[in-house]
């Protein structure tokens, strides 16, 4: 099997991400014993790797970027299994910082499929999903490469997610903000207490600054389970530094010492996100793990984690940024004046159809932009541009209609001026899509998971 064989086979299982959610996830996932039956049918290959699991609405990929990245700077043989992707399947499931290649992506769709066959043909649990399926390759290839480690961020919510069949040494919950309302609930307490389903009896949990009704929840969490609590803004604090185009410096008080930090993505939130990071970190140092404040510095400073705020160019200055939801939209647009210098405001935008997006285009024309494109990735849940244009023109917004992120880049950077920021935003597949075109990354293509109206044939 090649890999594009293995990426049609994998594009055959049901894949939950790829479409709108119709109510509650407990009606489609009601619990994790499917997971565990493909899991026990490869020998549980999760277990026995020390593992750091990550969820949070906002940051959790980020957070396990600077997790998995010191640890490899420590020396560890790393597995890292995020998602989604950007660009490729492959950068799913990285190790040592790296997507696998095509080759071992494809040899462990091989070895795996006669087991979720089995689980499908065999059981009444139903189908293993693609996510699910992904998941067992991930925790696949760690056991097989004998990784020292592994950091497993969250796909959705917690307590019913297919990475939550893990014994974590150290969880971490970063931010919690209203999204996937449908699937997770509708206030903050009723997803902070999904979130927290994966806190687990004697880990230590590193918690960032969260709203009092969603620290509550995750406290009695951690009592319950006779988990550690350690509160980010409180136990570990930090202090922001100077910032360029290249990333920003900062400062950490840590329980165990203090470190001067360097990364190199921009914005608040990522400092937020750099202490919860340390604070996991130093939770597995207090458990024996040896992760020195040079590995961390070291770690820390060469982390990568795309399309978060992340400048594509500076001549025009193009920026792409994954928000996409109503908190992270605010967050975004008070930042952008404190870390970048700008005249105005050009924006490619596009959004997933199940998102908050009257909320978001709010954030959006209060920053005055001079004019919107209105786009939509190759996502089959993305909006068609006519209904993003109808909602920005109700606002009064000056916007035009695109088909797609590439083409509005080209119209956007005929429009710009000297000094002129273009910000593409929205939507992480948005996002990614504007990447591949201002750096010439040539993407995977899933043609019958187009949305139906830019299928052809």
């Amino acid at each position: 099997m090649d890999y594009p064989d293995a990426i049609d086979r994998l594009l055959t299982l049901v894949d939950h991400e790829r479409t709108a959610p119709a109510g509650p996830r407990q009606k489609v996932i009601p619990d994790l014993r499917r997971m565990e039956c493909f899991l026990e049918r490869l020998g549980n290959p999760q277990d026995g790797i020390p593992t750091v699991h990550i969820t949070g609405t906002k940051g959790k990929g980020s957070t396990a970027a600077f997790c998995d990245a010191a640890l490899h700077a420590a020396g560890f043989s790393t597995g890292f299994y995020s998602s989604p992707h950007l660009h490729s399947f492959r950068e799913r499931i990285r190790r040592d910082s790296q997507p696998i290649g095509e080759e071992e992506f494809a040899g462990l769709v091989d070895q795996l499929w006669s087991h979720q066959q089995w689980v499908r043909d065999e059981t009444d649990l139903g189908a293993v999903t693609l996510f699910e399926f992904m998941t067992g390759m991930a925790f696949q290839s760690f056991a097989q490469q004998n990784a020292g480690f592994q950091t497993v961020e969250v796909g959705l919510g917690g307590r019913l997610d297919a990475t939550n069949v893990v014994r974590p040494e150290v969880c971490v919950i970063t931010s919690i903000s209203l999204d996937h309302t449908v699937i997770l609930g509708d206030t903050i307490a009723q997803i902070a207490e999904d979130k927290a389903g994966i806190i687990k009896p004697g880990a230590s949990v590193a918690i960032a600054p969260q709203r009092p009704e969603a620290l509550s929840v995750i406290l009695s969490a951690c009592q319950d389970q006779g988990a550690v609590a350690i509160q980010v803004g409180q136990e570990i604090t930090w202090q922001a530094g100077d910032s360029s185009l290249e990333g920003q410096c900062l400062s950490v008080n840590g329980r165990l010492g203090n470190y001067q930090l360097r990364i190199p993505l921009l914005g608040q939130y990522q400092l937020e996100n750099a202490a919860t990071a340390v604070a996991a970190l130093e939770a597995l140092q207090e458990r024996g793990h040896p992760v020195s404040a040079q590995a961390i510095e070291r770690g820390f400073r060469e982390v990568s984690w795309p399309c978060r705020l992340e400048v594509l160019s500076r001549d025009p200055l193009v920026v792409a940024d994954g928000a996409h939801n109503a908190y992270s939209m605010g967050a975004l647009m008070d930042t952008l004046p404190r870390y970048l210098d700008y005249r105005r405001l050009i924006l490619l935008t596009g959004f997933s159809r199940d998102k908050s997006v009257d909320e978001m285009i709010e954030r959006l024309v209060r920053a005055g932009p001079v004019s919107v494109f209105a786009t939509r990735s190759r996502h089959p849940r993305s909006m068609p541009p006519a209904q993003i244009t109808a909602m920005f023109r109700e606002h009064g917004s000056p916007v035009e209609e695109v088909a797609n992120p590439a083409q509005a880049l080209e119209q956007a950077l005929q429009q710009a001026r000297s000094g002129d920021l273009i910000l593409a935003t929205g939507s992480l597949f948005v996002a990614a899509e504007v990447r591949e075109a201002v750096l010439g990354i040539q993407p995977e293509l899933y043609p019958d998971l187009l949305p139906s109206d830019l299928r052809t044939g």
